[in-house]
């Protein structure tokens, strides 16, 4: 009897590289002319980005840059979720940017009918934040994996546990 592979995929985020990113950015608006004087600034408060700035241009050049270091240490930009931008102390502007991590139940649906629609003999299950997927033939296995990073999925996914 053959023995059943199978693969997790997940949505995950190193919070590491998040961190080294934000250390980037601050240090490029340190030395940046267009930012001299400036009160711009970017924090990880739990699994939260906050970008403060002096203005709605500035803001944008922020994210500009921040999201430039994001895509350079591999953090999935598709991950972050904007709030709205909001008016802070001092007559500067704030806008939070939520981390997301995992799948959640409308996404992991939709993957599961992406996976049956397939027509492969491979299993899918949910646990909690991630999906299992299950099959006797790798092959079918790499056909699927090919199949969910062709589809456009509003969030970033990766495959680990590949057995």
């Amino acid at each position: 009897m053959a023995k059943e592979s199978s693969f997790d995929i997940v949505s995950k985020i190193d919070m590491a590289e998040v961190t080294n990113a934000i250390n980037l950015t601050l240090k490029e608006i340190q030395n940046r002319y267009d930012f001299k004087g400036s009160n711009s600034d970017v924090k990880l408060e739990g699994d939260e980005l906050v970008l403060i700035s002096d203005d709605e241009f500035k803001m944008s050049q922020l994210k500009d840059v921040l999201l430039g270091k994001l895509i350079k240490r591999g953090v999935p930009i598709k991950n972050l979720q904007y709030g709205k931008m909001e008016n802070a102390f001092g007559g500067n502007v704030r806008q939070r940017a939520k981390l997301i991590q995992g799948i959640d139940k409308d996404n992991a649906k939709k993957i599961n009918t992406i996976i049956k629609n397939t027509g492969l003999k491979v299993k899918s299950q949910i646990q909690d934040d991630q999906i299992r997927v299950t099959g006797k033939s790798r092959d079918d296995l790499q056909k699927i994996i090919a199949v969910i990073r062709e589809t456009d999925l509003p969030l970033d996914v990766q495959f680990i546990n590949y057995r």
